[in-house]
């Protein structure tokens, strides 16, 4: 497996924080609601900005909902492969990066034994070149 199919959960996830995101501001504009003010001539253009927010909402939430799946593949995959990793070391530094999401400076911390941010790098960058 390589580096770029690894790093796929990575990007997954900032995608789905995205769609949230969104959606939560989607949500927010399209429950806002301003005073009335009596005695102006009324537009039915509120109607219609509601229609066309919960029509982006629910798009919204079904694009996201197909991601969290992905996601949840993903995961799987990824965990199927690193658990097929012989040496202990090597599968927590890869558990560690490509599903915890960990930097490589965190991740020679929680390692210890003296491993720098550098070492684990390279460490894991040579095993995946090798496989």
């Amino acid at each position: 497996m390589t580096k770029k199919e690894l790093s796929q959960l990575y990007y997954l996830n900032r995608e789905i924080e995205e769609q949230q995101r969104r959606l939560a501001e989607l949500e927010t504009v399209a429950t806002s609601c301003t005073a009335t003010i009596t005695g102006l001539p009324r537009t039915s253009g509120v109607a219609d900005k509601l229609a066309k927010y919960a029509i982006e909402i629910a798009d919204l939430k079904a694009l996201l909902d197909l991601n969290l799946k992905k996601c949840f593949y993903e995961l799987n995959r990824l965990n199927r492969y690193i658990q097929t990793v012989d040496d202990s070391q090597m599968r927590m530094i890869l558990s560690l990066r490509y599903i915890n999401g960990y930097s490589w400076r965190q991740i020679a911390f929680s390692i210890g034994g003296g491993n720098t941010e550098d070492g684990v790098k390279k460490m894991a960058y040579r095993f995946l070149k090798k496989m």
